[in-house]
């Protein structure tokens, strides 16, 4: 037997055997109330030049769907907070795993803009969301520590590559790792690129596994691009001058078409690497899960990815959620995961021995990705 301790945890694993994080019970929570596109015919858009667009709303919506695949998303109730619906989230992966939540060690949340109060866009992350989310668990532990992972879109797979190295060092047995965003709170009312953002959350509860064989996370990768691409997306006030004169709130602001090309020139190259790492072929691969931005550029991804290899891509190998649940920032992947798991993604599944690569790509801006073979 080999002995970890760090303070005043200690865990005991078998000799000669490696320790792996792997998922043990998976959660998420999709907000009950339903947006059709048709639900924005009334709004008045405007565009980067502070001019309404002399486009329909008819047109500008269709155009919309066949750029983004996206027909509905779902938002949140109006006494919901990002920290109610992560704990719902939470709850459901700490119920799948059958675990005792007061012998988490960590509680790791990622999230952009913290609890949003309904008709306000203000940020309130005092104290951090994973603070509130561990109190809304009923959680008494004091050493299990609660704290957020700011990261973009790519925010929930950074905190799972945070939550391997606990639990890969000894440092942690047991980990909540969570991610959710309303982002229909801070999306611009005058932007058509409001009609992108949705709100939700996904959890999963990842644990220290001995194993002679390798098994759950196998390798990660993770860039920043901050020099020339950190405002790619950022705060910014309405495309509506009388709005932001009224109110002065900032909003989300994307830069669509260069994100497209920066995210479709990197991310196929990223997942390449992280197979490389994993001394994998794109053919060892199951499925390809990858953050739900947008259906067209998610899948112009994934042509280029296999091209890398000469290869074309399986019909079933990306499941896919955003036409019907938008991007929900963060919390897009571990949703989609838990869908899959729950057999609520037909025909998707995923099998014991299957490997899966997980990647996002989102502000800063950011590109991560993970191998992970189910256990």
């Amino acid at each position: 037997m080999i002995r970890q301790s760090v303070c005043n945890k200690i865990y005991i694993y078998h000799m000669n055997q490696t320790i792996y994080s792997v998922i043990t019970g998976t959660g998420s929570y999709l907000p009950e109330r339903v947006v059709k596109n048709e639900e924005f015919l009334g709004c008045q858009f405007y565009g980067n030049d502070h001019q309404p667009l002399d486009k329909s709303n008819e047109e500008i919506i269709q155009k919309f769907l066949e750029i983004t695949t996206i027909a509905e998303r779902r938002y949140v109730a109006d006494d919901q907070l990002t920290s109610d619906i992560v704990h719902l989230a939470s709850a459901r992966a700490i119920e799948a795993a059958g675990i005792d939540p007061e012998t988490l060690d960590y509680v790791i949340v990622a999230h952009n803009y913290g609890d949003v109060l309904p008709g306000s866009n203000r940020v309130d992350i005092v104290p951090c969301v994973a603070a509130r989310v561990k109190h809304l668990l009923g959680i008494k532990n004091p050493a299990t520590v609660a704290y957020d992972v700011p990261f973009g879109c790519p925010g929930w797979v950074q905190a799972m590559i945070q939550a391997n190295y606990y639990l890969r060092s000894g440092d942690a047995k047991r980990i909540l790792v969570a991610g959710g965003d309303t982002l229909s709170r801070i999306s611009d009312p005058h932007d058509r690129d409001r009609m992108i953002f949705a709100d939700g959350a996904g959890a999963v509860i990842l644990e220290a596994r001995p194993s002679d064989e390798p098994v759950g996370m196998l390798v990660h990768k993770t860039r920043s691009d901050t020099f020339l691409y950190s405002k790619m997306l950022q705060m910014g006030p309405s495309l509506n001058p009388a709005e932001y004169e009224a109110t002065g709130n900032l909003y989300i602001r994307m830069n669509g078409r260069r994100l497209y090309m920066y995210a479709l020139e990197h991310v196929p190259q990223a997942i390449k690497d992280c197979l490389d790492a994993a001394n994998l072929q794109l053919s060892d691969i199951s499925k390809v899960l990858i953050h739900q931005a947008n259906g067209k550029m998610d899948d112009a991804i994934l042509d280029r990815l296999y091209s890398l290899y000469d290869m074309t891509p399986p019909a079933d190998v990306m499941p896919m959620t955003i036409s019907w649940l938008g991007n929900s920032s963060v919390a897009t992947v571990p949703t989609l995961l838990d869908l899959i798991v729950k057999g609520q993604l037909a025909p998707h599944e995923i099998k014991k021995g299957d490997t899966v690569v997980v990647a996002s790509v989102g502000a800063g801006m950011n590109i991560n990705a993970f191998v992970y073979k189910m256990a």
